[in-house]
């Protein structure tokens, strides 16, 4: 099955770029009331499901035995910027773990955040794992093989008890087998299983409800949404989507990127969950579709989507992104 168009956008009267993808909206109980594309076909959610892994974290113990709180929950469900507080956050939470950033096996690159790698190369400083957008998902991972007596060494392989913990939950959440034939590496290093996106929906849907929960485990999903919406820019950072929605709709909207054109999230009071895939991996097109999908219940959200109106380096108006018809007939199902 092909994906339809989603996404286009024109230059003058024609259609220049077009993206197409996948959408699904789910309840709690599996049922998929508004499906774009092909829902069915595994999809690696890669960060989106980030708040779905902290929960092996959130249920470990750790969380209060470390004594942290919303900071570390929420830049553990993060993909971060490598701001100052970014990196000074991850840190101290491997300081109280016992640990050293030279733990972290997620690899070193760049702060996505522009100022703050600019600053690095006035100030002659050396790039650390730290600065990694994934820095303080591994931190927390970190912290629970450490709470638990697990060796923290390789921690980021598929056979470790942490990551074996999460396989666990997310199979819990999504109801599907997650096989090693479904598990790729995320660009972190940790495993992540390509998942259907009508199982990521349902999934983000039981993690707002705590269905399929005992009490503890519905008060540690609670816990890590609350977390994210109590410290939004920890979740990403300054002018990006996430942190954005969070911070305006705390309780009602929990929302997370993934690389490859991937959104996820959940809007409790409805009892909905949702899952984006764009087929060509661009980001632009993911967070339009994410934003008109949250819009179709909460209006104030319209304006968070990239600028509908395109213009080049002079101001001048050049084209428009909008939604393609069969976003707009998918939408429609919703009320």
């Amino acid at each position: 099955m092909s994906n339809p168009i989603l996404i286009e956008l024109t230059r003058g009267s024609c259609v220049e770029s077009m993206h197409a993808g996948a959408l699904a909206v789910a309840r709690a109980d599996g049922s998929v009331v508004a499906a774009v594309g092909d829902v069915t076909l595994p999809t690696f959610p890669r960060s989106a499901i980030k708040p779905l892994q902290a929960l092996a974290f959130a249920t470990s113990g750790a969380v209060d035995g470390f004594d942290f709180g919303a900071r570390e929950l929420a830049i553990a469900c993060g993909s971060h910027s490598g701001t100052p507080r970014h990196v000074a956050v991850v840190a101290q939470l491997l300081q109280r773990a016992g640990l050293s950033p030279a733990a972290l096996g997620c690899g070193v690159h760049e702060p996505l955040d522009g100022e703050a790698a600019r600053e690095l190369v006035r100030s002659g400083a050396a790039l650390s794992p730290l600065h990694h957008n994934c820095s303080g998902k591994h931190a927390g991972m970190l912290a629970t093989a450490v709470h638990r007596g697990d060796a923290p060494a390789a921690y980021w392989r598929a056979e470790h008890p942490v990551q074996e913990r999460i396989r666990q939950h997310l199979e819990q959440l999504t109801r599907a087998e997650l096989g090693a034939e479904l598990r790729g590496i995320d660009g972190c290093s940790v495993p992540n299983w390509a998942i259907p996106l009508a199982h990521l929906a349902a999934a983000y849907a039981r993690f707002a409800s705590g269905e399929g929960f005992g009490d503890a485990g519905r008060r540690a999903c609670r816990r890590v949404m609350e977390a994210c919406w109590a410290e939004p820019e920890l979740v990403a950072g300054a002018g990006r989507l996430d942190t954005r929605v969070l911070a305006v709709m705390p309780g009602e909207v929990l929302i997370k990127s993934g690389a490859e054109g991937v959104y996820c999230g959940a809007l409790p009071a409805r009892g909905l969950g949702f899952a984006v895939k764009i087929d060509d991996g661009a980001k632009r097109a993911a967070e339009v579709v994410a934003v008109a999908l949250m819009a179709r219940f909460y209006p104030q959200l319209t304006p968070f989507g990239p600028a509908a109106r395109l213009t080049n380096w002079r101001g001048l108006e050049v084209g428009r992104m909008r939604a393609a018809p069969a976003l707009l007939t998918g939408l429609a199902a919703l009320s």
